[in-house]
């Protein structure tokens, strides 16, 4: 495969897009891909030729650089897929996922992968990746999904459960962002630790976290960690977001015993503990953002304007590795050179503990043979019995979609660990209706509300 067919849906996310062709492009045995350009927003995507075009002309010219407002056109004969999209966008959706439990006084931090933002982001999301792969199926049936869209575990086990041969895997970037992050507060290099984890999306754990000693042995920093949370030292300020301190993740290693690998915003809002309307001493106490992700939305969206605008007018286009997965997977599947990234997965006794076919994020070796996934069998109880609690929510989910159930979405969230703490039954089966039926279009027809009643 001298030359890959690289496909982008949701190109007009402009600088995302920029960053991962980039990467693939960046590389010797990539620098003649075609890239496909994919996007239902003419003018973003337009933003992206041009980009994408002025980064292909600065390493070379050798790529070709197609676009398509036609995904069955754009997904024809294609090797790789790379998904970066957001059904409903940050409006109306966003804001509807967050003011409506707001107006509950249930208060989130970002909403996009577990929590009842969580899960009516999957409703709105799903039946579009399943539309992808029906027709990944019909005309690029070997192609490799990258799939970089929330909520990555519930797209990843309803991918997994309706479309079986489909070869995808879920990409995020808390493993490495996060091994980032804690090398700057030990003051260590991070070329210098090694570690091991596993677990499912943004709840994964580095079951090994350690330092190469000149003589090539290595020391558990696991101490060192604990340690500088202790005397206060730790966390230094957030690399990622500035408004939130790391504290939650370091208050669960002193708990837990591992230090888990996505952001303290995040996993706040994944258990019952720290946000409580009740408790703002605890909102202070562990510098907990609430409403991040719209602030988030809003920064990003003037950001990425200001820097599509800087780079259409640009005569070059700097280029900067970042530290996403696509290229590195890309490049092993051409050449057969082996990597090893962390994938989100199928569990087929990937991780025994968990349940057959759910989700979950482990080392995936990545050669010429395509995606070989490896066994984490050791993973302490403790940690299995909390990724339980939002195996339980992805599942019922997952079962509302493939069975179009609505009942299920309200138990999915009922079993919601800070949804429950929060709320009532009652409370929970209101705020799941008006949720379902602000949402109405962009949802699937059987959980529409007004399909119900019309019915």
């Amino acid at each position: 495969m001298a030359n890959p067919v690289i496909t982008f849906i949701g190109a007009g996310s402009a600088v995302f897009t920029k960053n991962i062709a980039g990467d693939i492009l960046q590389r010797a045995a990539l620098s003649g891909a075609e890239v496909r350009l994919m996007d239902i927003n003419p003018q973003r995507l337009e933003e992206s030729e041009i980009i994408v075009g002025k980064l292909a002309q600065a390493l070379g010219g050798k790529a070709t650089i197609k676009t398509y407002t036609n995904q069955r056109r754009a997904l024809e004969g294609a090797d790789f897929v790379v998904c970066c999209f957001q059904v409903g966008g940050y409006e109306p959706c966003t804001v509807t996922d967050f003011e409506i439990p707001k107006a509950y006084g249930l208060r989130q931090t970002i909403a996009d992968t577990l929590g009842i933002g969580g899960i009516m982001r999957g409703l709105r999301t799903v039946p579009v990746l399943w539309d992808i792969c029906e027709d990944l199926l019909a005309i690029a049936p070997n192609a490799i999904l990258l799939q970089y869209v929330n909520p990555m575990a519930i797209n990843t086990w309803a991918i997994a459960a309706k479309y079986p041969t489909i070869r995808q895997v879920g990409l995020c970037h808390s493993v490495q962002g996060t091994a980032f992050e804690l090398a700057r507060d030990l003051d260590i290099p991070v070329e210098e630790i090694r570690y091991r984890a596993g677990g499912i999306n943004h709840m994964a754990f580095y079951l090994n976290f350690e330092h190469r000693q000149p003589d090539g042995s290595y020391v558990d920093l696991y101490p060192a960690l604990q340690k500088g949370y202790r005397e206060g030292r730790f966390p230094k300020p957030s690399h990622w977001n500035p408004r939130c301190p790391n504290k939650v993740r370091y208050e669960m290693l002193t708990r837990l015993g591992y230090f888990v690998t996505e952001s303290s915003e995040h996993f706040a809002e994944y258990t019952p503990w720290f946000i409580k309307r009740d408790r703002p001493d605890l909102i202070e106490k562990f510098g907990i953002p609430l409403d991040e992700y719209p602030k988030r939305c809003v920064e990003q969206i003037a950001r990425w304007k200001k820097e599509a605008a800087t780079l259409k007018s640009a005569n070059t286009v700097e280029l900067k590795e970042s530290h996403e997965y696509a290229s590195q997977i890309v490049n092993s599947v051409i050449t057969g050179e082996p990597s090893v990234i962390y994938g989100n997965i199928a569990n087929k006794g990937f991780i025994p503990q968990l349940p057959e076919g759910c989700a979950v994020e482990v080392p995936t070796l990545v050669d010429s043979n395509g995606l070989q996934p490896t066994v984490v069998k050791d993973i302490p109880p403790q940690l299995i019995g909390l990724m339980r609690t939002n195996i339980n929510v992805q599942e019922l989910t997952v079962a509302a979609l493939l069975n179009e159930n609505p009942e299920h979405i309200y138990h999915a969230a009922m079993l919601d660990p800070h949804t429950g703490a929060e709320l009532d039954l009652d409370q929970i089966w209101n705020l799941t209706h008006d949720l379902l039926a602000a949402h109405d279009d962009w949802l699937p027809q059987w959980a529409r509300v007004s399909a119900r009643k019309a019915g």
